[in-house]
């Protein structure tokens, strides 16, 4: 969910979108204001409860096609130096993460003093906390301490797969052959197999097959080699489903070919032309991070001071909305961005002292 170097009005409509519904769907998830506010609103929360946390399919989609775009257009992997990648792409992700944990520990200190819920995780302990800083708490089976955090994780898995994969190719005879290959190997494996094992939902590879179709997605109108790989992924995503129907599978194929549309219409460069959606596409990674916080603090208010009104249940739901994208930009412009604006001097001074280009 990183920023493009280069905005794309299309896909930052994707993620402004997909981010929204995110925030929704633990609006109706998680605390008690949903459930005082159930009778007022009983279908939408219904839904938002049920769907909307398939919006997760189009980050999926669109973190695969921009990590296509920069490490293997067309297909070919470009210059990969895996060690530095990925503790780049790491730092990116996990640096804002630290600062939202520390709210969200906050955050729930507080919510503890006004309410008991199953929605606010215990004090953490130590070796919790560290599990969150390497990225391993689901794999290590420990108690999130934010919504969300789990998908941190399989991003920076997924990148780790494709990296590792492209390097290895670049490191073949035919690397514009072995890339698409190992992609569309690994994206079979996904579709086919892990994605329909429930056991699987905390590696990148039940994910790998969303991911894929988002590369696919990026090769689409490239060199008549890299479209065939692609229209066989897509092909193999129809036969997934055809096998075993999937919703999820259904929503990131959809997504994939609504940029497969976009990039051969010349759309996602200059479409659309509205300022709020690129705004919320550019905050989508905060708000992400920083909305569970939020909605938990509003949660424990509202439990607190009117357990019994439906009413204002609701309108504390949509005060949450609101403060959380308030929130979201205040995260972006305060934390997300300067840690993207250090991490991108610090790689421009080592490739100085390096002497690469």
């Amino acid at each position: 969910m990183s920023a493009s170097t280069r905005r794309m009005p299309f896909v930052d409509t994707l993620k402004a979108i997909a981010s929204q519904l995110i925030v929704l769907h633990h609006l109706a998830f998680y605390g008690p204001m949903s459930d005082i506010a159930y009778p007022l609103a009983a279908g939408s929360i219904d839904w938002l409860y049920e769907y909307g946390r398939m919006a997760v399919q189009v980050f999926l989609v669109v973190a695969g096609y921009l990590a296509a775009r920069s490490l293997a257009p067309a297909g070919i992997p470009a210059d990969i130096a895996p060690i530095r990648q990925i503790w780049a792409r790491y730092c990116r992700l996990a640096l804002p993460l630290f600062v939202a944990l520390l709210l969200s520990i906050i955050s729930a200190a507080i919510a503890r003093q006004l309410m008991d819920h199953p929605s606010i995780s215990a004090a953490p302990t130590p070796w919790q906390v560290l599990s969150h800083i390497l990225l391993l708490q689901n794999l290590l089976d420990h108690e999130a301490l934010s919504a969300g955090v789990w998908y941190v994780a399989i991003d920076f898995q997924l990148f780790v797969i494709l990296i590792v994969s492209l390097w290895f190719a670049r490191k073949r005879a035919n690397p514009a052959f072995m890339a698409p290959f190992l992609i569309t190997v690994l994206a079979a494996a996904a579709l086919l197999h892990f994605n329909r094992q429930d056991n699987w939902d905390n590696w990148g590879l039940y994910f790998f097959g969303s991911y894929a179709l988002g590369i696919a997605a990026a090769w689409v109108g490239q060199p008549r080699r890299a479209t065939g790989w692609s229209l066989l992924i897509l092909s193999l995503t129809v036969i997934a489903l055809l096998l075993d129907f999937r919703l999820r599978i259904g929503i990131a194929l959809g997504t994939a070919l609504l940029l497969v549309v976009s990039g051969h219409q010349k759309l996602n460069a200059r479409w659309p032309d509205f300022r709020l959606m690129a705004w919320l596409g550019r905050i989508s990674y905060s708000l992400f991070l920083i909305h569970f916080p939020v909605c938990l603090l509003v949660n424990a208010l509202m439990f607190h001071f009117a357990p019994h009104s439906p009413a204002l249940n609701l309108m504390g739901m949509g005060l949450a909305w609101l403060l959380s994208i308030g929130a979201g930009a205040l995260f972006y412009y305060g934390i997300e961005a300067r840690i993207g604006r250090l991490l991108a001097g610090a790689s421009r001074s080592t490739t100085k002292q390096t002497g690469t280009a």
